[in-house]
C-alpha cells in the first residue's frame, strides 16, 4: 500500500517536473565538438533549435574560440565590429533566448573560411504545452512560477503525509 502511495507521488512530482526540464543541451559537433574540418551545416541538419536551448562549443582553450556574428560577418568571416570579444573558454555554453537565424564562426585566421569553422542555425519559439500555456500575456510572469512551484509544495507536503 505504502509502495503504490510512494509511487503516485513521484509520478505527480514527475509530472510537474517535465516543463521545466524540455529545453535541449546540445554540444556543436557532438563528440567531435568545435573542431577544424567539421560539417557543422550537416551537423545541425535535422535538429530543432528552441528558445531555451543550448549550446555548448567544447574546444582547446587558446586554439579556437567561439564569434557570435550576422549573416553578412558569417559569410565573410570575420566580424565587422573589432570590439566583440569571443568566447574562449573551451567550454562555451549559449542560451538560445529569442527566435530566429544565428551565426557563429572562430575568428582565429582561417579558421572559417579555410577550415569550416561557423555555424549557422533557425531558432524557434519555444513550445507550451496547453497545460503550461499562461492564458493571457500578464500570466507568464512571477504568477506562472509561483503556480509551478506551489503545485510542487504540495506535492513535497503530500509526500511527507505519506510517511507520517
Amino acid at each position: 500500500m505504502a509502495s503504490s502511495k510512494i509511487f503516485f507521488a513521484i509520478a505527480v512530482v514527475a509530472f510537474f517536473a517535465v516543463p521545466s526540464s524540455l529545453a535541449t543541451e546540445f554540444t556543436v559537433g557532438d563528440e567531435k565538438g568545435w573542431a577544424l574540418d567539421f560539417d557543422y551545416q550537416e551537423w545541425a541538419a535535422g535538429k530543432e533549435f528552441r528558445v531555451g536551448d543550448t549550446l555548448v562549443f567544447k574546444y582547446t582553450p587558446g586554439v579556437h574560440d567561439v564569434l557570435k556574428v550576422n549573416g553578412t560577418e558569417f559569410q565573410q568571416c570575420r566580424a565587422a565590429n573589432d570590439n566583440v570579444v569571443p568566447l574562449r573558454t573551451g567550454n562555451d555554453v549559449i542560451t538560445l533566448s529569442t527566435p530566429g537565424r544565428k551565426w557563429y564562426i572562430c575568428s582565429v585566421p582561417r579558421h572559417c573560411a579555410a577550415r569550416n569553422m561557423k555555424l549557422n542555425i533557425t531558432v524557434l519559439a519555444q513550445v507550451a504545452s496547453p497545460a503550461t500555456a499562461p492564458a493571457s500575456p500578464s500570466a507568464a510572469g512571477p504568477n506562472a512560477a509561483f503556480s509551478f512551484y506551489g503545485w510542487i509544495a504540495v506535492v513535497v507536503s503530500f509526500i511527507g503525509l505519506v510517511f507520517v
